[in-house]
């Protein structure tokens, strides 16, 4: 099946786009809705194969729940892709930590793991604590998303992301530094 390129868009909105009750089926819910839907998650995850399957998956979730269809589909639909988007770039950090330890379980010593484990739990904490942007900035940014990216994701205005990041940053060291003083460099 042919479907438009997908290409990532600078522009592209994401509010409920209204469907009409002529075209409400699911056949031309599909055709309107798939190339802007697979543009969003190409946004997110910065791939746009992963991107078009993952659009497929949007669909179906959308084919399974009724509730979902109607007027306002276009906005669920737009939804469920930026939440899928987030949902894979988290798997993919997972993933990508879970190689790390298995690298690290190969060449490293029982002290040495049992620091890395104290660092994370101290960084999860650290996270839990200060307020939620900063927190959903530091992961994003931490994710390799650009800063156009975590302007559409966090609704930001996308000329204060840097500075929004550089205070989440200063205010993650300074709870860090009042918990567990100075972060160790070099690690």
């Amino acid at each position: 099946m042919a479907h438009a390129r997908t290409e990532v868009s600078q522009s592209e909105p994401c509010a409920d786009t209204p469907v009409s009750e002529a075209s409400g089926s699911f056949e031309a819910v599909f055709e309107s809705h798939y190339p802007r839907i697979a543009r969003v998650i190409a946004r997110v995850v910065g791939d746009t194969a992963c991107a078009e399957e993952l659009a497929m998956e949007v669909f179906w979730k959308f084919w399974q729940t009724p509730a979902a269809q109607g007027e306002l589909a276009g906005g669920w639909l737009c939804r469920s892709a930026i939440h899928l988007g987030i949902s894979e770039l988290r798997r993919r950090a997972r993933h990508a930590r879970y190689q790390r330890l298995v690298r690290l379980a190969g060449q490293s010593t029982p002290e040495q793991l049992h620091a890395a484990d104290e660092e994370q739990r101290q960084v999860r904490a650290v996270l839990a604590a200060i307020p939620a942007r900063d927190a959903e900035l530091l992961l994003l940014r931490s994710n390799d998303f650009t800063y156009e990216q975590l302007a559409s994701t966090l609704d930001l205005n996308p000329a204060s992301v840097g500075t929004l990041i550089a205070r989440a940053r200063q205010t993650f060291r300074k709870e860090f530094t009042k918990r567990y003083g100075e972060p160790r460099m070099g690690n």
